[in-house]
């Protein structure tokens, strides 16, 4: 066994939760002081270790075997209205059973891994309950997506669960992208393009997609406004994640100025997500809904 540590300040801790939320060996020690944090993960090999090393700088060290407890348990299932059903298993005879168990779910099996977005972190877990409202307003009729910052590709698999055509997802992670192609032929969900890409430098295709997920750090989304709001299809919708609460005002301020607004926001802890749109459709849906 080997563990990769890393000291940071203390003001980056929600970025580290975020990076490795799903991964049941992180630990984060607040040191003496409250100015500092220490990370740590556990890792089966160190070739493990030195992955995120390469990532991540820090060192890493071999454990004795007395150094180590049994690995927290991995994240509980996390079920979504009544459609979806996310669980860590991966074993066919168990999801059989747990299908077997919850007929009227679609179950998607993603297992924890370095790549974010195992459904049980709140951020992702709120942009599912909004995904499943947008596949029911849009029942019957076709309809595209892209999954920007997709991490393990939960909301691209969710969408295409839930009946969503193409699909379109990316990230910037190199590491991100393999653990997508994985978990797309694990669940089953063809036709989700996957590709390594900055956000930043995205061109998204001319019609853009009737629903945009974006699940990205505040300051990223910020910058991105102007991509994301080319991406949205005329009366598509648009939901967001990773925005902490204190920075949603600057956040949603910056995407009014790129035509984007929002009619719906949850916040969830620190985290808070949003659906919305352009707001010439927001405006003329208001509209038309008081006559």
């Amino acid at each position: 066994m080997f563990v990769w540590s890393k000291l940071s300040g203390a003001q980056w801790m929600d970025a580290w939760e975020e990076r490795f939320s799903g991964n049941p060996n992180l630990v984060i020690e607040l040191i003496k002081g409250g100015k500092s944090i220490r990370l740590r993960v556990f890792c089966e090999s160190q070739a493990a270790a030195e992955a995120i090393v390469e990532r991540f700088g820090g060192t890493i060290r071999k454990l004795a075997n007395a150094e180590w407890n049994q690995a927290v348990a991995p994240p509980r299932p996390v079920k979504v209205r009544a459609a979806l059903l996310l669980t860590p298993e991966v074993r066919p005879a168990e999801l059989a059973l747990i299908q077997h168990a919850h007929p009227q779910r679609q179950i998607i099996s993603i297992p924890p891994e370095m790549a974010f977005g195992t459904g049980d972190h709140a951020t992702t877990s709120t942009c599912l309950r909004l995904l499943v409202d947008v596949a029911k307003a849009r029942r019957g009729t076709p309809w595209t997506m892209a999954d920007l910052g997709t991490g393990t590709g939960v909301l691209a698999i969710a969408a295409r669960k839930l009946g969503s055509g193409p699909a379109y997802a990316c990230d910037f992670d190199p590491f991100a992208v393999e653990v997508v192609k994985r978990n797309i032929e694990r669940n089953g969900t063809g036709e989700i393009d996957v590709h390594e890409q900055d956000v930043l430098l995205w061109k998204p295709r001319k019609a853009g997609y009737d629903v945009v997920m974006a699940n990205l750090f505040s300051t990223v989304l910020i910058e991105a406004w102007p991509v994301i709001a080319k991406a949205v299809a005329a009366g598509g919708d648009l939901i967001v994640s990773g925005i902490l609460a204190t920075q949603a005002w600057d956040v949603f301020t910056a995407a009014a100025s790129h035509g984007l607004g929002f009619t719906q926001v949850i916040r969830k802890g620190k985290w808070v997500t949003a659906r919305g749109g352009h707001l010439t459709d927001l405006i003329a849906a208001e509209a038309a809904a008081h006559g």
